[in-house]
């Protein structure tokens, strides 16, 4: 008796469409994953004695101390590493050298002393830059008509030296000056705080993207018409990047960052990849606020949408997501 195979399917033995039939697949199989210890949450500080919002970013607002206090205790309780703090800067205090940024006393350094008193192991990240100190809203001093490099340089070491002193557990140089990472190294190396971690702002591009960022710290009005094109980098280059980001590492960067994050991706994937250094990328206010903009108006399901900007991070090869949605996404975790 003849006996017959039964015919093959007409479709192909692998079907990748059965590990995603059950939730359980789904997350046995996913190739990146998401927590809070990924997230590190960017805050607004200011010397008034309410929190005020920030009309185009829903949901942030500028901090008094005490409400900041209250704030890191949420975002520790959830897992939340690292707090990145700014200022808004009364603009009586700003003048065109940015003094303000020296001050022991400054707001910077009052809220990252009182994070440390209050919260001994939760992490406090601090910029050294001049724009919420400038009343030109550079991020340096200008000379002739040019934000000076060396002069600038010079400044920020002694800025991050009174953010350290002020217990502060990483610097962020964000002001894309040539050469600002070794010189902050050694002057924080020379004056004993060589605990003291660098997450440079390596690939930092002049973006359209820190609209909201800048009113948010008073800069807006003060740069006006201005860009800042001269120093922050060109959306056109990508092989840049990687030159500022081997430059950085080469002087002493602990982490690098690229900012902003979605519309740079690559940027991200190609660091990690040439790299393999912990890297880090900024999802900036502009990308906070579209994302709010469109939830509002009903065009998109506002909390899928910020997990599945999160996760695409981790899939360009991001170690971790410097966000505003930082405690909003935290929450969504441990709801599961």
């Amino acid at each position: 008796m003849t006996r017959f195979l039964p015919p093959l399917p007409p479709y192909p033995h692998s079907r990748l469409r059965r590990n995603r039939r059950d939730s359980w697949s789904r997350r046995l199989v996913a190739e990146n994953s998401l927590s809070a210890a990924a997230l590190i949450w960017p805050v607004f500080v200011h010397d008034e004695g309410r929190k005020l919002p920030i009309p185009s970013m829903p949901g942030v607002f500028r901090l008094p101390i005490a409400a900041l206090i209250d704030a890191a205790g949420e975002a520790e309780s959830l897992g939340i590493p690292l707090l990145a703090v700014f200022p808004a800067v009364p603009d009586a205090k700003k003048d065109p050298e940015g003094r303000e940024a020296l001050n022991p006393e400054n707001l910077v350094c009052r809220a990252a002393s009182s994070l440390k008193k209050a919260f001994p192991g939760l992490g406090v990240l601090c910029d050294v830059a001049l724009d919420p100190y400038t009343s030109h809203g550079h991020d340096g001093v200008i000379r002739a008509g040019y934000v000076d490099n060396d002069e600038t340089v010079e400044i920020l070491c002694r800025q991050a030296l009174a953010e350290a002193r002020a217990g502060c557990d990483i610097i962020a140089p964000s002001d894309m000056m040539d050469g600002r990472v070794g010189a902050v190294r050694r002057a924080l190396d020379g004056e004993g705080f060589a605990p003291v971690r660098i997450m440079s702002y390596a690939a930092k591009y002049a973006s359209a993207f820190y609209g909201p960022f800048r009113e948010a710290i008073g800069s807006a009005s003060s740069l006006g018409s201005a860009d800042k094109r001269t120093y922050q980098m060109d959306p056109a280059n990508a092989e840049e990047a990687l030159r500022e980001v081997a430059l950085d590492i080469a002087e002493g960067a602990d982490m690098v960052m690229v900012k902003p994050g979605l519309p740079y991706l690559d940027i991200v994937r190609r660091v990690k990849d040439a790299f393999s250094m912990p890297t880090y990328a900024y999802q900036v206010s502009g990308e906070y606020a579209m994302l709010k903009a469109a939830a509002a108006a009903g065009c998109i399901d506002g909390e899928a949408a910020m997990m599945e900007s999160l996760i695409a991070f981790k899939r360009a090869g991001a170690d971790g997501v410097l966000s505003y949605f930082a405690v909003e996404a935290a929450r969504r975790l441990k709801a599961g």
